[in-house]
C-alpha cells in the first residue's frame, strides 16, 4: 500500500496597521482600479527582566489593491487610517532610468476590514475582492518611490 502525499503551497498575510500614505488609485485597461499605498505595521517595544528596553519596531509595506476594493479605498480610505488586510506576498523586480535592478516586495490584497473609529453613517462593512472578481490582470510596473521608507510615523 503506498501513501501519495500532495503538498499544497501557501502565500497568505494577514497584516493589522496604519495607512502610511494617502492611497493612489490609478484605472488601467478598460477602467479597472489599482490602489497603492504605504502601510506600517508595529510590534511594541518591551522591557526585559535586566531593564534592558527594546523599542518599538515599524515595518514599512507596499499594498496593492484591485478592483471594488481599490475603488473603497478611493473613497473611504485615508493616511492614519487602521485597516486589516489579508493577501498575498508579490515580489517583483524592474530596471531603473539609470539602468540598475530594483526589487520590490508587496502585498496584493484580496480583502480588508476598516478598523478605524469613524461616525456610524460613513462605516463601511469589510470587502473582499475575491467575491467580485477571482482573476487580476499583470501588474503595472512598479515606481521608485514605492521603496521609499523615509518620512514621518502615520501615527
Amino acid at each position: 500500500m503506498t501513501n501519495i502525499i500532495k503538498v499544497r503551497f501557501m502565500n497568505k498575510v494577514m497584516l493589522i496597521g496604519n495607512v502610511g500614505t494617502e492611497p493612489e488609485v490609478r484605472y488601467v485597461d478598460q477602467g479597472v482600479a489599482v490602489a497603492r499605498f504605504r502601510f506600517a505595521t508595529t510590534e511594541k517595544g518591551y522591557t526585559l527582566q535586566n531593564g534592558t528596553q527594546v523599542p518599538d519596531h515599524t515595518d514599512w509595506h507596499n499594498v496593492l489593491m484591485w478592483r471594488r476594493l481599490a475603488e473603497t479605498v478611493e473613497r473611504y480610505v485615508h493616511k492614519g487610517d487602521k485597516l486589516y488586510i489579508e493577501g498575498r506576498i508579490r515580489y517583483t523586480s524592474y530596471d531603473n532610468k539609470q539602468g540598475q535592478r530594483q526589487y520590490v516586495t508587496e502585498i496584493w490584497a484580496d480583502s480588508m476590514e476598516m478598523l478605524s473609529s469613524k461616525p456610524a453613517a460613513s462605516q463601511q462593512p469589510s470587502v473582499s475582492q475575491q467575491a467580485t472578481t477571482p482573476q487580476q490582470p499583470s501588474a503595472p510596473q512598479p515606481t521608485a518611490t514605492a521603496a521609499n521608507t523615509t518620512g514621518d510615523m502615520p501615527f
